[in-house]
Protein backbone atom coordinates (compact mmCIF):
# COMPACT_ATOMS: atom_id res chain seq x y z
CA UNK A 1 0.00 0.00 0.00
CA UNK A 2 1.61 3.23 -1.54
CA UNK A 3 0.87 6.23 -1.11
CA UNK A 4 0.02 7.71 -4.65
CA UNK A 5 -0.16 10.99 -5.99
CA UNK A 6 -3.68 12.02 -7.41
CA UNK A 7 -3.74 11.93 -11.40
CA UNK A 8 -5.12 14.32 -13.56
CA UNK A 9 -8.78 12.89 -14.54
CA UNK A 10 -7.61 12.35 -18.05
CA UNK A 11 -5.47 9.89 -17.11
CA UNK A 12 -8.11 7.78 -15.30
CA UNK A 13 -10.58 5.06 -17.14
CA UNK A 14 -13.14 3.46 -14.94
CA UNK A 15 -12.72 -0.09 -14.14
CA UNK A 16 -15.49 -2.32 -14.07
CA UNK A 17 -14.16 -5.43 -12.89
CA UNK A 18 -10.71 -6.70 -11.84
CA UNK A 19 -8.97 -10.16 -12.21
CA UNK A 20 -8.16 -12.35 -9.37
CA UNK A 21 -4.47 -14.03 -10.10
CA UNK A 22 -5.09 -16.23 -7.49
CA UNK A 23 -2.19 -18.83 -7.73
CA UNK A 24 -1.88 -18.34 -12.29
CA UNK A 25 1.72 -18.46 -11.55
CA UNK A 26 1.77 -22.48 -10.91
CA UNK A 27 -0.51 -22.99 -13.72
CA UNK A 28 0.89 -27.05 -14.00
CA UNK A 29 -0.79 -27.12 -10.43
CA UNK A 30 -4.06 -25.73 -11.40
CA UNK A 31 -6.47 -29.30 -10.67
CA UNK A 32 -4.51 -30.37 -8.16
CA UNK A 33 -5.10 -26.85 -5.99
CA UNK A 34 -8.83 -27.34 -7.41
CA UNK A 35 -8.61 -31.02 -5.95
CA UNK A 36 -7.09 -29.66 -2.56
CA UNK A 37 -9.02 -26.72 -1.85
CA UNK A 38 -12.54 -28.80 -2.42
CA UNK A 39 -11.32 -31.42 0.18
CA UNK A 40 -10.35 -28.72 2.51
CA UNK A 41 -13.82 -26.59 1.74
CA UNK A 42 -15.65 -29.57 2.25
CA UNK A 43 -14.06 -30.50 5.55
CA UNK A 44 -14.54 -27.14 6.81
CA UNK A 45 -18.33 -27.66 6.03
CA UNK A 46 -18.37 -30.83 7.67
CA UNK A 47 -16.84 -30.66 10.37
CA UNK A 48 -17.65 -27.23 11.73
CA UNK A 49 -21.59 -28.18 10.81
CA UNK A 50 -20.99 -31.68 12.87
CA UNK A 51 -19.53 -29.55 16.20
CA UNK A 52 -22.53 -26.66 15.47
CA UNK A 53 -25.37 -29.79 15.05
CA UNK A 54 -24.03 -31.27 18.35
CA UNK A 55 -23.76 -28.18 20.28
CA UNK A 56 -27.65 -27.90 19.67
CA UNK A 57 -28.57 -31.19 20.21
CA UNK A 58 -26.44 -32.59 22.94
CA UNK A 59 -28.29 -32.04 26.76
CA UNK A 60 -24.79 -31.93 27.80
CA UNK A 61 -23.61 -29.30 25.81
CA UNK A 62 -26.13 -26.51 27.06
CA UNK A 63 -23.36 -24.75 28.76
CA UNK A 64 -22.55 -20.64 27.53
CA UNK A 65 -18.93 -22.29 26.28
CA UNK A 66 -20.56 -24.30 24.00
CA UNK A 67 -23.09 -21.48 23.09
CA UNK A 68 -20.28 -19.27 22.26
CA UNK A 69 -18.72 -22.90 20.40
CA UNK A 70 -22.15 -23.40 18.25
CA UNK A 71 -22.22 -19.51 16.83
CA UNK A 72 -18.21 -19.65 16.10
CA UNK A 73 -18.59 -22.96 14.45
CA UNK A 74 -21.25 -21.40 12.04
CA UNK A 75 -18.97 -18.28 11.63
CA UNK A 76 -16.08 -20.45 10.14
CA UNK A 77 -18.57 -21.86 7.48
CA UNK A 78 -20.11 -18.17 6.65
CA UNK A 79 -16.34 -17.13 6.76
CA UNK A 80 -14.58 -18.92 4.19
CA UNK A 81 -17.73 -19.52 2.01
CA UNK A 82 -16.92 -15.61 1.31
CA UNK A 83 -13.60 -16.84 -0.24
CA UNK A 84 -13.36 -20.12 -1.09
CA UNK A 85 -16.36 -20.95 -3.98
CA UNK A 86 -15.23 -17.92 -5.56
CA UNK A 87 -11.64 -19.59 -5.71
CA UNK A 88 -12.66 -22.91 -6.69
CA UNK A 89 -14.26 -21.32 -9.35
CA UNK A 90 -11.69 -19.31 -10.55
CA UNK A 91 -9.35 -22.84 -10.67
CA UNK A 92 -11.98 -25.12 -12.79
CA UNK A 93 -12.71 -22.59 -15.27
CA UNK A 94 -9.63 -20.22 -15.29
CA UNK A 95 -11.89 -17.36 -15.86
CA UNK A 96 -10.40 -14.77 -13.46
CA UNK A 97 -12.49 -12.55 -13.71
CA UNK A 98 -14.62 -10.65 -11.22
CA UNK A 99 -16.97 -7.19 -11.22
CA UNK A 100 -16.27 -4.19 -9.65
CA UNK A 101 -19.23 -4.80 -7.22
CA UNK A 102 -18.91 -8.68 -6.62
CA UNK A 103 -15.15 -7.69 -5.47
CA UNK A 104 -16.60 -4.64 -3.05
CA UNK A 105 -19.01 -7.29 -1.69
CA UNK A 106 -16.69 -10.15 -1.39
CA UNK A 107 -14.04 -8.01 0.50
CA UNK A 108 -16.66 -6.40 2.48
CA UNK A 109 -17.86 -9.67 3.98
CA UNK A 110 -14.46 -10.80 4.79
CA UNK A 111 -13.74 -7.97 6.76
CA UNK A 112 -17.18 -8.32 8.56
CA UNK A 113 -17.02 -11.82 9.61
CA UNK A 114 -13.21 -11.26 10.08
CA UNK A 115 -14.09 -8.71 12.78
CA UNK A 116 -16.92 -10.85 14.00
CA UNK A 117 -14.26 -14.04 14.58
CA UNK A 118 -11.63 -11.38 16.36
CA UNK A 119 -14.68 -10.26 18.78
CA UNK A 120 -16.28 -13.87 19.69
CA UNK A 121 -12.97 -15.04 20.09
CA UNK A 122 -12.63 -12.40 23.09
CA UNK A 123 -16.18 -13.29 24.23
CA UNK A 124 -14.78 -17.31 24.60
CA UNK A 125 -12.07 -15.97 26.58
CA UNK A 126 -13.53 -13.70 28.93
CA UNK A 127 -16.21 -16.63 29.57
CA UNK A 128 -13.16 -19.07 30.62
CA UNK A 129 -11.85 -16.32 32.71
CA UNK A 130 -15.72 -15.85 34.68
CA UNK A 131 -15.65 -19.56 34.63
CA UNK A 132 -11.87 -20.09 35.82
CA UNK A 133 -11.32 -17.00 37.94
CA UNK A 134 -14.95 -16.41 39.43
CA UNK A 135 -16.96 -19.95 39.27
CA UNK A 136 -18.84 -19.45 41.86
CA UNK A 137 -20.60 -16.23 39.93
CA UNK A 138 -20.06 -18.01 36.44
CA UNK A 139 -24.10 -18.63 36.34
CA UNK A 140 -25.05 -15.13 37.45
CA UNK A 141 -22.32 -13.28 35.33
CA UNK A 142 -22.66 -15.70 32.14
CA UNK A 143 -26.31 -16.00 32.10
CA UNK A 144 -28.64 -16.54 28.79
CA UNK A 145 -29.56 -12.93 28.56
CA UNK A 146 -25.31 -11.87 29.05
CA UNK A 147 -24.34 -14.69 26.28
CA UNK A 148 -27.04 -13.64 23.79
CA UNK A 149 -26.27 -10.01 23.62
CA UNK A 150 -22.72 -10.89 23.85
CA UNK A 151 -23.02 -12.93 20.73
CA UNK A 152 -25.56 -10.45 19.01
CA UNK A 153 -22.76 -7.28 19.95
CA UNK A 154 -20.04 -9.77 18.21
CA UNK A 155 -21.77 -10.40 14.79
CA UNK A 156 -23.08 -6.76 14.72
CA UNK A 157 -20.94 -4.14 15.71
CA UNK A 158 -17.94 -4.91 12.67
CA UNK A 159 -20.87 -4.42 9.94
CA UNK A 160 -21.04 -0.54 10.02
CA UNK A 161 -17.07 0.01 10.31
CA UNK A 162 -16.53 -2.63 7.74
CA UNK A 163 -18.99 -1.45 5.06
CA UNK A 164 -18.03 2.16 5.79
CA UNK A 165 -13.86 1.19 5.30
CA UNK A 166 -14.89 -1.00 1.97
CA UNK A 167 -17.04 2.04 0.81
CA UNK A 168 -14.21 4.30 0.99
CA UNK A 169 -11.60 1.88 -0.52
CA UNK A 170 -14.04 1.74 -3.38
CA UNK A 171 -14.39 5.15 -3.97
CA UNK A 172 -10.64 5.42 -5.00
CA UNK A 173 -9.98 5.87 -8.59
CA UNK A 174 -8.19 3.20 -10.26
CA UNK A 175 -6.79 2.82 -13.70
CA UNK A 176 -3.89 1.13 -14.98
CA UNK A 177 -4.16 -2.76 -14.36
CA UNK A 178 -6.85 -4.14 -13.06
CA UNK A 179 -5.02 -7.82 -12.07
CA UNK A 180 -4.91 -8.21 -8.09
CA UNK A 181 -2.43 -10.65 -6.93
CA UNK A 182 -4.36 -12.08 -4.61
CA UNK A 183 -7.20 -15.48 -4.85
CA UNK A 184 -9.65 -13.10 -3.01
CA UNK A 185 -10.18 -9.12 -2.99
CA UNK A 186 -8.17 -7.96 0.46
CA UNK A 187 -7.34 -4.46 1.40
CA UNK A 188 -3.35 -4.50 0.37
CA UNK A 189 -3.90 -5.54 -3.00
CA UNK A 190 -6.70 -3.83 -4.07
CA UNK A 191 -5.14 -0.59 -2.28
CA UNK A 192 -1.92 -1.15 -4.65
CA UNK A 193 -4.55 -0.68 -7.37
CA UNK A 194 -6.19 2.74 -6.73
CA UNK A 195 -4.23 6.23 -8.76
CA UNK A 196 -5.61 8.35 -5.82
CA UNK A 197 -3.95 9.69 -3.00
CA UNK A 198 -4.43 6.81 -0.45
CA UNK A 199 -3.45 7.97 3.03
CA UNK A 200 -6.48 8.53 4.38
CA UNK A 201 -7.38 5.13 3.52
CA UNK A 202 -4.09 3.68 4.52
CA UNK A 203 -4.18 5.08 7.92
CA UNK A 204 -8.40 4.03 7.86
CA UNK A 205 -7.11 0.11 7.34
CA UNK A 206 -4.40 0.56 10.83
CA UNK A 207 -7.02 1.86 12.70
CA UNK A 208 -9.70 -0.60 12.08
CA UNK A 209 -7.18 -3.00 12.64
CA UNK A 210 -6.10 -1.82 16.14
CA UNK A 211 -9.42 -1.76 16.85
CA UNK A 212 -10.79 -4.94 16.06
CA UNK A 213 -7.26 -7.23 15.78
CA UNK A 214 -5.22 -5.86 18.73
CA UNK A 215 -7.47 -4.57 21.10
CA UNK A 216 -9.57 -8.17 21.63
CA UNK A 217 -5.61 -9.64 20.86
CA UNK A 218 -4.69 -7.58 24.41
CA UNK A 219 -7.95 -8.43 26.08
CA UNK A 220 -7.28 -11.98 25.35
CA UNK A 221 -4.03 -11.78 26.47
CA UNK A 222 -5.03 -10.01 30.28
CA UNK A 223 -7.94 -13.02 30.28
CA UNK A 224 -5.36 -15.91 30.21
CA UNK A 225 -2.81 -14.28 32.38
CA UNK A 226 -5.49 -13.67 35.15
CA UNK A 227 -6.97 -17.95 34.16
CA UNK A 228 -2.99 -19.17 33.95
CA UNK A 229 -2.22 -17.13 37.55
CA UNK A 230 -5.17 -18.68 39.38
CA UNK A 231 -4.53 -22.15 37.60
CA UNK A 232 -1.01 -22.44 39.03
CA UNK A 233 -2.76 -21.64 42.66
CA UNK A 234 -5.26 -24.89 42.23
CA UNK A 235 -3.89 -27.13 44.87
CA UNK A 236 -4.51 -30.44 42.87
CA UNK A 237 -2.35 -31.43 39.95
CA UNK A 238 -5.42 -32.79 38.48
CA UNK A 239 -7.21 -29.73 38.06
CA UNK A 240 -4.57 -27.74 37.02
CA UNK A 241 -4.07 -30.63 34.20
CA UNK A 242 -7.80 -29.98 33.13
CA UNK A 243 -8.10 -26.62 33.48
CA UNK A 244 -4.59 -26.13 31.21
CA UNK A 245 -6.42 -28.43 28.62
CA UNK A 246 -9.97 -26.53 28.61
CA UNK A 247 -7.91 -23.08 27.54
CA UNK A 248 -4.84 -24.33 25.51
CA UNK A 249 -7.56 -25.10 22.23
CA UNK A 250 -8.71 -21.95 22.91
CA UNK A 251 -5.25 -20.02 22.89
CA UNK A 252 -3.57 -22.30 19.77
CA UNK A 253 -6.89 -20.73 17.57
CA UNK A 254 -6.46 -17.29 18.80
CA UNK A 255 -2.36 -17.71 18.59
CA UNK A 256 -2.94 -19.22 14.72
CA UNK A 257 -5.62 -16.11 13.27
CA UNK A 258 -4.56 -13.32 15.45
CA UNK A 259 -1.47 -13.99 14.91
CA UNK A 260 -1.68 -14.20 10.75
CA UNK A 261 -4.26 -11.48 10.94
CA UNK A 262 -1.63 -8.67 12.57
CA UNK A 263 0.89 -9.55 10.39
CA UNK A 264 -0.97 -8.77 7.51
CA UNK A 265 -3.08 -5.44 8.23
CA UNK A 266 -0.30 -3.97 10.89
CA UNK A 267 2.81 -4.72 9.01
CA UNK A 268 4.63 -1.07 7.58
CA UNK A 269 4.07 -0.64 3.89
CA UNK A 270 7.51 -1.48 2.99
CA UNK A 271 7.27 -4.76 3.99
CA UNK A 272 4.12 -6.06 1.87
CA UNK A 273 5.07 -8.96 -0.02
CA UNK A 274 2.93 -10.54 -2.45
CA UNK A 275 3.24 -13.75 -1.86
CA UNK A 276 3.51 -13.36 1.37
CA UNK A 277 0.42 -11.75 1.88
CA UNK A 278 -1.28 -14.99 0.45
CA UNK A 279 0.49 -17.50 2.32
CA UNK A 280 -0.46 -15.54 5.22
CA UNK A 281 -4.27 -15.15 4.06
CA UNK A 282 -4.44 -19.20 3.66
CA UNK A 283 -4.19 -19.41 7.46
CA UNK A 284 -6.90 -16.78 8.72
CA UNK A 285 -9.36 -17.36 5.94
CA UNK A 286 -9.16 -20.66 5.10
CA UNK A 287 -6.74 -23.45 7.82
CA UNK A 288 -8.55 -21.43 10.74
CA UNK A 289 -11.47 -22.92 10.30
CA UNK A 290 -10.28 -26.15 8.87
CA UNK A 291 -8.15 -26.92 12.49
CA UNK A 292 -10.69 -25.12 14.71
CA UNK A 293 -13.11 -28.22 14.73
CA UNK A 294 -10.21 -30.58 15.07
CA UNK A 295 -8.84 -28.78 17.74
CA UNK A 296 -12.13 -28.22 19.80
CA UNK A 297 -12.92 -32.17 19.15
CA UNK A 298 -9.69 -33.59 19.74
CA UNK A 299 -9.04 -31.81 23.18
CA UNK A 300 -12.14 -31.67 24.59
CA UNK A 301 -13.70 -34.92 26.42
CA UNK A 302 -17.55 -33.54 26.51
CA UNK A 303 -17.56 -33.12 22.41
CA UNK A 304 -15.64 -36.50 21.88
CA UNK A 305 -18.65 -38.19 23.81
CA UNK A 306 -21.21 -36.46 21.69
CA UNK A 307 -19.85 -37.33 18.31
CA UNK A 308 -20.21 -40.89 19.78
CA UNK A 309 -22.92 -40.73 20.37
CA UNK A 310 -23.91 -38.85 17.31
CA UNK A 311 -22.05 -41.37 15.10
CA UNK A 312 -24.14 -44.37 17.06
CA UNK A 313 -27.19 -43.13 16.88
Amino acid sequence: MNHQEKLPEDNLTELMEFVLLGFAEMPHLQWFLFGLFLIIYIIILMSNGTIFLITKMDPALQSPMYFFLSNFSFLEICYVSATLPRMLMNLRTQRRSISLVSCATQMCLVLTFGATECLLLSVMAYDRYVAICNPLHYPLVMNHRVCIQLVTGSWIIGIPVQIGQTYQIFSLPFCGSNQINHFFCDIPPVLKLACGYTFVNEMLVYTVAVLFDMVPFLLILGSYSKIISTILKLPSATSRAKAFSTCSSHLMVVVLFFGSGIITYLRPNTRHSEGTDKVLSLFYTILTPMFNPMIYSLRNKDVIIALRKLVCN
